[in-house]
């Protein structure tokens, strides 16, 4: 079971990336509490090597939500669009409902670091690791009027 749930958040991380090629999209992950849209680029960088604080994390909620980011541009220590996404895997809508709820803030969504630091605290399982490196930029959705 845990061999299907790595594959489908890997496989989320992947479609990701690959929906955004096509050039700048929608709401892609938060930062803060703020939205962020990207444009995917084709890098694989996963098993390269490089040092775990030569990426910032994204938190892939396998479908249930956007993504959270932990960094963007003119955050401390910000790796300019070098990523390491960590797989959520939840047992079912009503599994991830019932944490949102409880941790998401009081929107119900995760849509901060510190959030999902809180919901890894009290549920460290849910953390499938790292599924994908890559690279691709963070641009700050439009405020709307």
């Amino acid at each position: 079971m845990r061999t299907l749930l790595i594959g489908l958040v890997a496989a989320t991380a992947l479609a990701l990336s690959a929906a955004a090629f096509g050039g700048v999209g929608g709401p892609a992950f938060y930062v803060n509490g703020s939205t962020y849209r990207t444009v995917g680029t084709p890098t694989d960088l996963s098993g390269t090597g490089a040092p775990a604080q030569a990426w910032d994390t994204i938190y892939d909620f396998g479908g249930h939500q956007l993504n959270v980011a932990t960094a963007a541009p003119g955050d401390p220590g910000y790796n300019g669009g070098r990523w390491m996404v960590h797989g959520l895997a939840f047992a079912d809508d009503a599994q991830y409902a019932a944490l949102a709820a409880q941790y998401g803030g009081a929107n119900g969504v995760f849509d901060t670091n510190a959030e999902v630091a809180a919901l890894l605290a009290a549920q460290p399982s849910l953390d499938v690791g790292v599924v994908k490196q890559f690279e691709c930029p963070v641009i700050p959705m439009p405020r709307r009027g």
